[in-house]
């Protein structure tokens, strides 16, 4: 998931979706996995509202077409606002993922501090 406020913020979005299946070192680990799901919160969008909400309603799920999270076999990493970051640890802590102090394992959680934080 890729969550901005307004269309012109996805910087990467051209990159994920054609340079990363091109690529000569990833393109054979994401080309037929990688499921890129753009939202935007204050512009119509084919994908439009918050991750939080995304996820909680199912709708994520239903319009990738994949299970709804779970610990037993996913694992998130999360980067914006604190507010946002606040408000997606509360779901995954409520979806029974643990915060993870590195990489991760399935049902870990990684905030990504680097660019929130003073």
């Amino acid at each position: 998931m890729h969550g901005v406020r307004i269309i012109s913020e996805f910087a990467y979005a051209d990159f994920i979706t054609q340079g990363l299946p091109q690529s000569e070192l990833l393109g054979d680990l994401v080309r037929d996995k990688l499921i890129y799901y753009p939202t935007a919160t204050r512009e119509p969008f084919k994908y439009q509202g918050r991750i939080t909400d995304l996820i909680g309603s199912g709708k994520l799920a239903a319009d990738t077409g994949l299970p709804p999270i779970n610990p037993e076999h996913d694992r998130a990493m999360i980067c914006g606002s604190p507010a946002m970051l606040q408000d997606t640890c509360h779901l995954l802590d409520a979806c029974g993922f643990v915060i993870s102090p590195a990489q991760g394992e399935p049902g870990d959680y990684v905030i990504e501090r680097a660019f929130v934080e003073k």
